[in-house]
């Protein structure tokens, strides 16, 4: 599932990371992420923490286990979780 159509021009690593959460109740860890989005440790932890600070995702502890989740604002609109194919072109094209 993609992230809301408002946060779809993001940067890059944002994008990715938002993706990669949006849907995923049970969220994911930092190494769980590093497997999902094309980026170095660095740039994630710059991306994440863009994230958090415009509440897009939440961070949580337990058990010794950072847990990462996207936020309701992250949701896409139930019209917006329908993509077509147009959509997913325009999502391809650089501009």
């Amino acid at each position: 599932m993609q992230a809301a159509r408002e946060h779809r021009d993001r940067e890059h690593p944002q994008t990715e990371i938002l993706d990669a959460l949006v849907g995923r109740d049970e969220g994911m860890t930092v190494f769980e992420l590093r497997s999902h989005v094309d980026a170095d440790i660095d740039t994630l932890e710059d991306a994440l923490s863009a994230l958090k600070s415009d509440s897009l995702i939440t961070a949580e502890t337990e058990n010794g286990r950072t847990v990462i989740t996207a936020t309701a604002k992250a949701e896409p609109d139930r019209e917006d979780a329908e993509e077509t194919w147009f959509d997913r072109v325009l999502d391809r094209l650089p501009f």
